[in-house]
């Protein structure tokens, strides 16, 4: 099915990235580094992820989330049942039902947003780790973007976790028709544009990728730029 950035079935999305998760866990050493997510090993991001979807699937409902314990765990089993909670959860709420969401009381289709994103990441962390390429349409990678723009950079504002942005900064997909505005504190031009590949700036803005890279193309100030990145943009 072909879907428009903006109008991805989120659901459909998450369910593609999360087989494609757990079908790789096999293939990668869980003692790899993910150097780029600190002291992390492959086996605490397979962890770290199950526990996200155990979370979520909990807040979805409103419910108290039950411990998962300590470990140590099979880590496909582990995620298989996770995945498949947070999965089942989302398919008998609908998107309409009201819980919690990171924004306040809200639609159950937040969280089939949140996780896919979420998913998407940490599969491109799982993938990378264990030097596997990852081909996901560009689409789907703008609608990540799209989030920390319009939900969780904002978010992070709100929570003073950050201020808000000095000057705009304007982000261009190359492979998409799309173009965002990240935060700032006036509705002044953007004094630094930056283009890319959506999967490209989906990474940056999750720490992963540089500006420095060579598939990106910073036009103004670059250390505007670096500096917001810098900055906690996403939790």
């Amino acid at each position: 099915m072909s879907v428009t950035p903006g109008h991805l079935d989120h659901l459909d999305e998450l369910v593609v990235v999360q087989d494609a998760f757990l079908a790789t866990i096999g293939d990668v050493d869980p003692a790899t580094s993910v150097p780029w997510c600190g002291d992390w090993r492959v086996g605490d991001l397979v962890e770290h992820l199950a526990r996200v979807h155990h979370w979520a699937a909990a807040k979805a409902r409103s419910a108290r989330e039950k411990p998962l314990g300590a470990g140590p765990f099979v880590l496909e089993d582990l995620y298989r049942e996770c995945a498949a909670e947070l999965r089942d959860t989302l398919v008998e709420l609908g998107p309409d039902a009201i819980g919690s969401t990171l924004l306040g009381r809200g639609p159950a289709s937040f969280w089939r947003r949140r996780q896919l994103h979420e998913t998407l990441v940490h599969l491109w962390d799982l993938r990378t780790a264990g030097g596997l390429g990852l081909d996901v349409r560009p689409g789907v990678w703008a609608d990540t973007v799209d989030e920390v723009v319009t939900v969780m950079q904002p978010r992070q504002v709100q929570r003073h976790r950050m201020a808000r942005l000095p000057s705009a900064i304007e982000l261009t997909a190359s492979d998409v028709d799309r173009t965002w505005r990240l935060d700032t504190a006036d509705d002044g031009p953007a004094v630094v544009q930056v283009r890319a590949p959506a999967s490209v700036l989906a990474l940056m803005l999750w720490g992963r990728r540089s500006p420095d890279d060579a598939d990106v193309e910073v036009s103004g100030d670059g250390a505007v730029l670096r500096a917001a990145l810098a900055e906690p943009i996403t939790p």
